[in-house]
């Protein structure tokens, strides 16, 4: 089982394998670092360790422009710890740690406590005051530590390094399709269903208003089909993004469980995206609104119990 450590000072001292980054999203390529640690914290025998940040170190640097992330903290160490890895250590990203040179930064994260013998890493890894340290200065400052470097080639997917940048940016022109690859799973958004303004309802399409938790990445506005999961159990689902035009409402993100009425309010769900509908779009009034939304309802079934049709 996976132990989840918070804070450099809190890891008990002792050999490990170490893999670092922000794994924001942990995708595919994230998924060989992390397999290469564990296959090879068994191979030497000791501990394999995935190291991350939080919060994201933009968000501490350049706050203005910290991306949104793919996965809420604790989604993301679940899913660290769902690939086997013996230990995730979630370091907090300060003004201190950013100031560290790479020589600093090497001994303060992955010698003092980590003892690290092998650090495994994408090529495109950088470290230290202003990103300063490249695999170049890794290597030299695991000869000076005694631990050895594996640096892996970014995977490419349709001609395009699986990245969480690359992926965030599929997601927002909301297509959905390459980000699911990279991913290697649908993309999901969590959040507490609280009520909203009770049109849908009125119309015989009742949806679920997430509270989305601050800056997590939603996909682009338009329509989506998917899946509603509350409590382990999964329910297929038609998904609104945007801003309801033809309502001039606020942004939102609503799901309408497809041939279920469950009571939601309060409770916490995760929505995930599998297949993009249509753009958002004004409508003349609320009888044309409807016609679409049924056919939305009716478009959004075939497609997730009939996958072979899309």
């Amino acid at each position: 089982m996976t132990e989840v450590v918070r804070g450099l000072d809190a890891v008990v001292p002792a050999e490990s394998v170490v893999t670092i980054g922000n794994f924001d999203g942990v995708h595919r390529g994230h998924r060989v670092l992390l397999r290469r640690a564990t296959d090879a914290g068994r191979h030497l025998e000791v501990r394999s360790v995935a190291v991350t940040f939080d919060p994201h170190p933009a968000a501490i640097l350049r706050p203005e422009l910290a991306p949104p992330a793919l996965q809420r903290t604790e989604d993301r160490i679940a899913a660290l710890a769902a690939t086997g890895i013996d230990q995730v250590v979630v370091v907090p990203f300060t003004h201190e740690l950013a100031a560290l040179d790479p020589g600093a930064f090497v001994a303060r994260v992955l010698h003092a406590r980590l003892h690290t013998v092998r650090v495994i890493v994408g090529t495109n890894f950088r470290f230290g005051h202003r990103a300063a340290g490249d695999l170049v200065t890794l290597v030299e400052e695991g000869d000076e530590h005694g631990f050895d470097v594996e640096a892996v080639t970014l995977l490419d997917l349709d001609g395009l390094p699986i990245s969480s940048t690359a992926i965030r940016e599929q997601l927002v022109a909301g297509e959905l399709d390459w980000a699911t690859r990279a991913l290697g799973r649908p993309h999901v958004v969590t959040g507490t269903v609280v009520p909203g303004d009770g049109r849908g309802r009125t119309i015989g399409v009742p949806t679920a208003n997430l509270d989305v938790a601050s800056g997590v990445l939603v996909p682009g506005d338009g329509v989506y089909a998917g899946h509603l999961e509350l409590a382990g159990t999964r329910y297929d689902a038609a998904i609104n993004v945007g801003v309801r035009p033809t309502f001039a409402a606020g942004r939102s993100v609503e799901a309408h469980v497809l041939d279920a009425a469950l009571e939601l309010y309060g409770r916490e769900v995760a929505v995930s995206f599998l297949h993009r509908l249509r753009g958002e779009q004004r409508f003349d009034g609320p009888e044309a609104l409807v016609a679409q939304i049924q056919a939305d309802l009716a478009a959004a079934r075939t497609l997730l119990r009939h996958p072979s049709a899309h």
